[in-house]
């Protein structure tokens, strides 16, 4: 059981804020901070606080003694790595659109471009690790985001309330056919459209956004947020195909889960989110960077449900956000509903606690820790009996571990 200390991320599209206040720095920071990241992700690792004040690498620690941290078990079914990344992500700017691929696509595109010579590191790399990224979001604040395509009789109600003749043409396609093959057609036909289409098509669209997005009707916040996207991202197809998703806002301690295929984009807010230990994203557009229109059409799905919201489900004082992922599970303290004192943690394997909220006194046979707001623990699958006896009404913690169960 051992303090963390964790490296941020600056992106441009991050928050001068969320992370600085977080972590008791000055606000606003000198620069964008996008991301907190906890955990062994070979390009920035967390790092264990020893007793004695020395640091070690959580990845140099897990190469040194898989067994010991992540328990024998994990250490064979993992491979000596640890499985998830848990980040804090704050959002003042919408992300790329993108989407992430199974684990089978995810493998067979690695080797591919291994084979193809492409340097791992290089601009125009797809997959730069044979794994899948599953991904789970928790708000924080309320949290905005485009996720999955929307059900194509509504989407054809949208584009005809938006009236905007440009598009008729194009919207025939769902109209025609609305079902996933109609999506796949008309964003298909969108993401590969010519610059010069593209300069004629979005303003048009902006014109028939601003009708909508005056009022309270059905898309009205679908309008604003394509003009808001048309603004920070002039001429570019993501624009049209956020068109084609479902607008979801969710408020602190709800989640989504976005599984392989699921095209999304965050938009604004701040949120809890983890995820399989990946790098490989394709993305889709409102970005500058590398946009592969052929693998990213091999790997969405445009079958249209509903992103389900989860609330977590009550587990001896803890919310647990259950996922198909066998990578990660997310667990959420709330002392305020908490029933008993001291809270045993969930066993099982590596885990790493982070104090959100309030302060907290983490209790093993060996070691006592005083956690406040921003710090995190590192908790190896030998740390057992441990319990957390909160010091504020408003404490707030989330456990990250794989999805395995079981000690």
């Amino acid at each position: 059981m051992e303090l963390l200390d964790n490296p941020v991320r600056a992106y441009a599209w991050g928050s001068r804020t969320v992370i600085a206040d977080l972590l008791g720095q000055p606000v606003p920071s000198a620069h964008p901070q996008a991301e907190l990241w906890f955990g062994a992700h070979p390009a920035d690792p967390s790092h264990l606080v020893h007793a004695d004040g020395g640091r070690t690498s959580l990845l140099d620690a897990l190469r040194t003694d898989p067994k010991q941290l992540l328990g024998r078990d994990r250490a064979q079914r993992w491979d000596g790595t640890l499985p998830f990344l848990l980040k804090v992500l704050a959002a003042d700017e919408p992300l790329s659109l993108q989407a992430h691929p199974s684990l089978d696509q995810a493998r067979t595109g690695f080797a591919s471009e291994d084979a193809a010579g492409i340097a791992r590191d290089a601009p125009d790399r797809n997959y730069r690790d044979p794994n899948h990224k599953p991904e789970l979001i928790c708000a924080l604040t309320t949290f905005h985001a485009l996720v999955g395509f929307r059900e194509p009789a509504a989407t054809v109600r949208l584009l005809r309330a938006l009236d905007v003749p440009e598009l008729d043409g194009h919207a025939e396609l769902l109209t025609g056919q609305p079902d996933a093959d109609g999506l796949r057609a008309l964003f298909t036909t969108w993401i590969t459209l010519p610059q010069g289409m593209l300069d004629t098509l979005v303003p048009a669209l902006q014109e028939g956004c601003v009708k909508l997005a005056g009022g309270d009707g059905e898309f009205s916040t679908e309008a604003r947020t394509v003009l808001e996207l048309s603004e920070l991202y002039p001429g570019d197809a993501g624009v049209l195909a956020a068109l084609l998703l479902n607008r979801v806002t969710i408020e602190p301690g709800e989640a989504l889960y976005l599984p392989a295929g699921n095209l999304h984009a965050y938009l604004a807010g701040a949120g809890i989110e983890l995820m399989a230990n990946s790098d490989n994203v394709l993305r889709g557009g409102l970005t500058p960077k590398h946009v592969d229109v052929p693998e990213l059409l091999r790997v969405l799905d445009f079958d249209a449900a509903p992103p389900p919201v989860l609330t977590g489900a009550a587990e001896d004082g803890w919310f647990r956000y259950d996922t198909p992922a066998e990578e990660f599970l997310l667990r959420r303290f709330d002392a305020a509903t908490a029933a008993a004192q001291p809270t045993p943690v969930p066993e099982g394997g590596p885990r790493i606690l982070l104090c959100t909220s309030g302060s907290v006194c983490v209790r093993s046979p060996r070691r006592e820790l005083e956690l406040s707001r921003g710090a995190s623990l590192w908790l190896a699958a030998s740390d057992t009996e441990v319990a957390v006896v909160p010091r504020a009404d408003d404490t707030q913690l989330f456990l990250a571990s794989d999805g395995l169960g079981g000690s």
